[in-house]
């Protein structure tokens, strides 16, 4: 267990969302082979729990270097060769990503306004493969009931989760 630094500012994903979202996603895609991203990276959680499933590839993008520098440190000390870990703002890395992902997670700061537009920003950009998945993070007040793909939610006291996905193929 890694215990982040006091000037550490993110609000890690409980434990408890965090078993339940996996248990979720372990149902619906393998995790074998998969490239994962992981937006407003905080900790790195979400990105040492992606590596641990058997991801091929991890990405964490966060801006914050003391972040930055703890994700950093607990790779080394793990001696993790398949993380990437870029500090740059999550918006400006997703309109300059040319590559597709299979799992999406983005956990952006809760109350940020931008926060709706990352689905949109992901699909317009084509940076989810056609059987991944997308999981947002976010507070109550998020209103995207109506966003294009969005395919489930649910709620682990405090935190939500909303799940995007294409469509299944039409068997026609």
């Amino acid at each position: 267990m890694f215990h982040p630094p006091g000037n550490i500012k993110a609000r890690p994903t409980t434990d408890f969302a965090k078993e339940n979202l996996f248990n979720i996603l372990g149902n619906r895609l393998d995790f074998q082979g998969s490239s994962a991203l992981d937006l407003f990276a905080g900790t790195g959680n979400i990105s040492f729990e992606l590596v641990s499933r058997g991801c091929e590839q991890v990405t964490a993008v966060e801006k914050e270097i003391s972040h930055v520098r703890f994700i950093q440190r607990v790779k080394q000390q793990l001696e993790i060769d398949n993380l990437k870990v870029i500090r740059t703002d999550a918006f400006r890395y997703l309109e300059k990503q040319p590559e597709p992902f299979h799992i999406i997670f983005a956990d952006p700061p809760y109350h940020m306004d931008e926060a709706a537009q990352i689905p949109p920003i992901i699909f317009r950009r084509g940076l989810l493969r056609n059987n991944g998945v997308l999981i947002l993070e976010h507070d109550k007040d998020l209103n995207i009931k109506d966003s294009t793909y969005l395919s489930d939610q649910r709620k682990y006291g405090t935190v939500h989760f909303s799940f995007f996905s294409f469509p299944p193929e039409d068997p026609r």
